[in-house]
């Protein structure tokens, strides 16, 4: 993770350098603002990366100059099979917000439907075709 760690840091010390001279040209609260906060998230994203790239045993293939190709190989992780369930959440949370405006009996429709949506999506890996 160091190359990934260079990366974020790099674009901080750029973030860090526009912020002030943005500044310093237009005055402007709001982009300064947004500068400041995007150079302090940078630069903790690259924080994280790099304690987390010290505290690892071994480094990872990418980050060696003497690896292989086959040295990365193997199980890499799970990867979730196709799901339904995530549309039907957001459409409840539509009917939600929906609910919200035109009145309260379609908040407590979208309420009732979200909250059988969101319990498919939780448990959607103990029953059905993608059991475990």
């Amino acid at each position: 993770m160091k190359a990934e760690t260079w990366i974020f840091l790099a674009c901080a010390i750029f973030l860090a350098l526009v912020t002030p001279a943005y500044w310093l040209l237009t005055a402007d609260w709001a982009g300064s603002t947004a500068l400041t906060m995007t150079t302090l998230l940078t630069l903790m994203v690259a924080i994280y990366l790099g304690s987390h790239a010290r505290r690892m045993e071994q480094p990872r293939p990418e980050d060696r100059k003497d690896a292989e190709i086959s040295d990365g190989a193997g199980e890499l992780g799970f990867y979730p099979p196709y799901s339904w369930w995530p549309l039907w959440c957001a459409l409840c949370f539509s009917i939600i917000v929906l609910g919200i405006v035109f009145g309260w009996w379609l908040f407590i429709i979208g309420l009732a439907f979200g909250a059988v949506a969101l319990s498919g999506w939780l448990f959607e890996y103990y029953r059905g075709e993608h059991a475990h």
